[in-house]
């Protein structure tokens, strides 16, 4: 899949470099875990994960975001199966370099656009921490809608746990509607 920036491709199973050297930076990882993910987990347990999303759910998946100008590694975008079998879960994380340049939002419609247009599913749905308000921005500027703020109990909270969790989405026609405007 190619946007006008960006390549987006599956991973393989010589990426793992390529996710540590992400998890590693522990800005990107704030709102996730906290915490850098350690080199054997992704190459154990994340990125076997990931090369079994291709093989059991065609067209979804965790995707390697390329920069098409140098080829550049930035990050990943995802789509995810989720409990509901007409919905999918939108997933995004980048390398600071890449912040703040659009990449995000750009990802963001290609892959809602791929799950409504490909995959004929009905609902795209997103969630982030309350207070990871970046985050937030790229699902409205993406075109997903505030859903519902609700609490977790964390064992080991991050700090921000307090003030909940959040919810986006977007309804296919919700979606249609602005495809035809």
């Amino acid at each position: 899949m190619e946007t006008e920036r960006l390549r987006l491709r599956q991973f393989t199973s010589g990426d793992v470099d390529l996710l540590v050297a992400l998890d590693a930076d522990v800005e990107v990882m704030r709102y996730l875990t906290g915490q850098p993910t350690p080199r054997a987990e992704i190459a154990d347990v994340v990125l076997p994960a990931i090369l079994r999303v291709y093989a059991d759910r065609p067209g979804l998946g965790t995707f390697a975001a390329e920069q098409k100008s140098d080829g550049a590694f930035i990050g990943w975008f995802g789509l995810q199966p989720t409990s509901d079998p007409a919905a999918v879960d939108l997933g995004y994380r980048f390398n600071r370099a890449a912040w703040g340049k659009g990449y995000a939002v750009e990802g963001a419609r290609a892959l809602i656009d791929h799950a409504f247009a490909d995959l004929g599913v009905e609902r795209v749905v997103a969630d982030t921490m309350a207070v990871n308000h970046r985050s937030r921005q790229v699902m409205r500027r993406s075109g997903l809608r505030f859903v519902r703020l609700w609490h977790e109990h964390f064992d080991d909270p991050l700090p921000g746990t307090e003030f909940g969790e959040v919810e986006y989405a977007l309804d296919r026609a919700t979606w249609e509607a602005g495809q035809r405007a």
